[in-house]
């Protein structure tokens, strides 16, 4: 009975305010929007109920519909009513993200509502907490991210994981006429073993033939797609009664992030012992570095783990899926991929990986256009005024909206809609490419200011190092299917997955 009535609440809720919106519906928002060319429908606010017809309409389109309504809107920013007169801001402008990134960082935390909203899944790992806590764990992180460890990751970690288990499998699905591989799968997997390995010591082994998904992957995205949800939630209220009665998606929840917890808690056990038996600072990791540095409580590190677990498997497989697909379908750019690959040597190394050139401005420009964190929400520490005007008030959250701002026109120039890595070259002296940086504030899909992101190089390295690895043997594609879609939990997927037939490349080097 409870249950029943639980899932009734929106009906009742809207049964309640439909009076009222006809009684006050001559007052709710006379300010009319009009975008470009008529092509852009601002979603109407009304009485008590903001947004919430719009909201709940968009259904697995939210980020592409935020974009548009942020770049139909007057200095890239769009308030967003939501539903209790609760407002979100919502900008592509690059002025207004420094502004919040960083002269004015202490007044944008990920705040309350974030936090809250995450806690049961993500705790107080380094992407849910702000003020002493993540400067303690981004301090002690830093150690991981020096050049002697990156030019271990990629020559020790990275090309074990690409000829030990990756080529194997891409070998044999090209050898089996007609094998499909879901390929985001396949990346998921093989940045799960990497993170593992050179953040805890450990080795999951989850990259193999079988296709098989543990309970723990399994897992970690049910939580991940639950937890997401949330925050999305018009009326916050009913997930917060569901997780109170321990039902519907919130009973799901519980049991996800407890078969998560239970694995990232035998890591830390494991690692306790091992620094028992053996204290060296001599081939520490992260998390030896976190269980030595006086916190070691398990419930806190736990969280830490669970926190570089989400940071190193779904971001880098995100960036890497929707990048496999852009030179599918821009040959042109694959083949000059290739041709930087085959004139390094087969057992390529760390320095060789960094003069990857082409390869890098290719994945930048995917991430341009398909970034794996698409948006990213601030809560105003107290009132403020953004750059462009906006008045923010104390507790409004504030959303920079990343897959937007790879998509202005103003930014990017009349043919931002094409793949095009030149747009971050230029031809140097001796006719060789050289890559010429954005500024974060325009180009934010790794964050800017002080909390941006301390694995961008080690991410870069990984993919660079991977690309190599697959385009020199093999060809990877797509099977025929519609323009596939863009959706994001925590971080973006390719819905559906990415499948693809795997063909051997026939070149002579």
């Amino acid at each position: 009975m409870i249950q029943i009535l639980v899932q009734l609440l929106p009906s009742f809720f809207l049964l309640f305010i439909t009076p009222l919106l006809f009684f006050f519906f001559k007052n709710s928002s006379k300010k009319k929007h009009t975008a470009p060319k008529g092509t852009i429908t601002f979603p109407k606010a009304y009485p008590l109920i903001g947004s919430y017809f719009a909201l709940k309409a968009i259904g697995n389109r939210r980020v592409q519909w935020f974009s548009d309504l942020v770049k139909a809107s007057p200095a890239a920013t769009f308030i967003l009513h939501r539903p209790l007169g609760r407002r979100q801001v919502f900008t592509a402008n690059p002025a207004t993200v420094e502004h919040i990134l960083k002269s004015h960082f202490s007044n944008y935390p990920k705040g309350n509502t974030f936090i809250s909203s995450n806690s049961d899944f993500l705790g107080t790992g380094i992407f849910n907490t702000d003020g002493d806590n993540w400067k303690f764990q981004r301090q002690v992180a830093s150690h991981e991210f020096n050049t002697r460890s990156l030019r271990k990751f990629i020559e020790q970690v990275v090309d074990t994981e690409i000829s030990d288990r990756l080529v194997p499998i891409l070998t044999s699905a090209a050898n089996s006429e007609g094998k499909i591989l879901d390929f985001q799968d396949i990346l998921q997997r093989f940045a799960f073993d990497n993170i593992s390995k050179i953040a805890f010591g450990f080795d999951p082994e989850y990259l193999s033939e079988s296709t098989e998904r543990s309970k723990f992957a399994e897992a970690f995205e049910d939580a991940t797609q639950i937890i997401s949800k949330r925050a999305r939630e018009p009326l916050p209220l009913f997930w917060k009664i569901k997780r109170a009665l321990n039902m519907g998606s919130e009973k799901r929840l519980k049991i996800a992030v407890s078969e998560v917890q239970e694995f990232a808690r035998n890591i830390v056990r494991e690692k306790k012992r091992e620094l028992k038996e053996n204290s060296s600072l001599e081939s520490m990791d992260m998390l030896s570095r976190f269980l030595s540095s006086g916190h070691s409580d398990e419930d806190f590190v736990t969280d830490i783990v669970i926190s570089f677990i989400l940071a190193g498997k779904d971001t880098t497989s995100a960036a890497l899926t929707w990048f496999l697909w852009l030179i599918s379908k821009n040959p042109h750019v694959e083949e000059e991929i290739v041709k930087e690959i085959m004139e390094k040597p087969e057992n390529i190394v760390y320095d060789e990986v960094k003069e990857m050139v082409y390869t890098h401005a290719a994945l930048c420009e995917s991430m341009r256009l398909y970034p794996p964190v698409p948006m990213d929400t601030k809560e105003a520490a107290n009132d403020d005024v953004l750059p462009d005007g906006t008045v923010v008030k104390k507790g409004m959250m504030v959303t920079y909206h990343v897959y937007a701002m790879g998509r202005m026109e103003s930014v990017w120039g009349s043919d931002w809609a094409e793949f095009k890595p030149e747009r971050w070259l230029e031809k140097v002296d001796d006719g060789k490419w050289k890559f010429v940086n954005r500024d974060s504030f325009t180009y934010p899909v790794f964050q800017a200011g002080p909390r941006i992101c301390l694995g961008k190089e080690m991410a870069f390295m990984q993919m660079q190092r991977l690309v190599a690895g697959i385009l020199r043997q093999f060809k990877v594609v797509p099977v025929p299917t519609l323009q596939p879609n863009f959706i994001s939990f925590l971080t973006s997927q390719m819905e559906g997955g990415f499948h693809v037939n795997i063909q051997q490349r026939l070149h002579s080097h």
